[in-house]
């Protein structure tokens, strides 16, 4: 596929991210032109003159958050394919031909790819492995409901038809689009090889916040698209069961101590005991594969699936009990 295509990153006070990402998007190894529009989202840095000085062509919008800079950027794009990737990526040489290539099919709405990291923080390589470990679930389906812009690409025409992404969510706006998308048949892939190299959350606090935020806004996409619930193609089913599971070991951690306190002796800690066991049941394949490609990972493995569960069930409980008032009916 060589026709011409445009690449749009939004950015927000991505000074010292933005010039290593433009200049990987300017190094691709494609065989048609395109064009690169990097959408400054109200920034108070210096992202839109790194962007210049490194080779893009700087859109400048008042503070929106990133579905209006996409929107922006996808409202003055020329090319029939719009491809998207984020301000904190670092885009390999094949990345554009890669993504690019799909739409040879005529069918082809969208297609996202993948993740790396060069990162040695235990947390950024746990990170690492949970993408993999979804994209080993993306790697079985023909055709997925989820793309992830921060590597992507869609049809432009379908995506203004569809009305692009929704504004009004801070977070998860490519989730939403996404089962938007898919609710209306579009036929979306992976093609993994599309490879983008990223910043992961590298401290256990950054990446226990950023998973309650999400959990908050899955919740709102889920009110939209209640199917979506059940299942999904990037989501592993385990996730669910372990956010259940981690719920019920809270809540079986106080009773305990209640019980403790009440002079039950130790057999008040047996729901607790079992509940915990059975958790860590839950994790013995993502150890399995984690052993296999890096085994301090492994190790940490368990107990870092168990805070990813707690945190995006605080998020998703306080996005049921606190919900955005259009995000039921407010389909666009």
């Amino acid at each position: 596929m060589t026709e011409f295509v445009s690449v749009v990153i939004p950015a927000y006070n991505a000074a010292a991210t933005i010039g290593a990402c433009v200049r990987a998007v300017c190094a691709q190894a494609y065989e048609g032109a395109f064009e690169l529009l990097v959408v400054d989202d109200g920034s108070t840095d210096g992202t839109a003159a790194v962007a210049r000085a490194a080779g893009a062509t700087v859109i400048t919008t008042p503070r929106g958050r990133p579905a209006a800079a996409r929107n922006a950027g996808l409202r003055a794009a020329r090319g029939a394919i719009v491809c998207f990737t984020d301000a904190d990526c670092t885009p390999r040489p094949g990345w554009l031909r890669e993504l690019a290539a799909p739409f040879a099919d005529p069918a082809v709405v969208a297609c996202k790819g993948s993740y790396a990291t060069r990162q040695t923080a235990l947390v950024a390589r746990f990170v690492q492995l949970e993408y993999e470990d979804k994209y080993d679930l993306l790697r079985r389906q023909q055709t997925i409901d989820f793309i992830d812009t921060y590597s992507a690409a869609y049809r432009r025409a379908v995506l203004l038809g569809h009305g692009g992404f929704d504004e009004r969510f801070d977070y998860l706006e490519d989730q939403e689009l996404s089962f938007r998308l898919a609710a209306r048949g579009c036929h979306m892939l992976f093609r993994e090889a599309a490879v983008v190299e990223h910043f992961h959350s590298a401290t256990l606090r950054a990446y226990l916040r950023k998973k309650a935020i999400i959990g908050y806004w899955k919740a709102q996409v889920v009110r939209r698209y209640p199917d979506r619930a059940v299942r999904d193609s990037h989501t592993p089913q385990v996730m669910k069961v372990q956010m259940g599971l981690a719920a019920l070991i809270v809540v079986a951690l106080a009773a305990s101590g209640v019980g403790l306190a009440l002079g039950w002796g130790w057999q008040a800690l047996g729901p607790f005991a079992a509940l915990l066991l059975l958790f860590a049941a839950t994790t013995i394949p993502f150890v399995r594969k984690a052993w296999a490609k890096d085994w301090g990972v492994a190790l940490a493995a368990p107990a870092l699936l168990f805070g990813r569960a707690l945190a995006l069930g605080a998020g998703y409980g306080w996005g049921l009990l606190r919900p955005r008032q259009w995000s039921v009916s407010g389909e666009q």
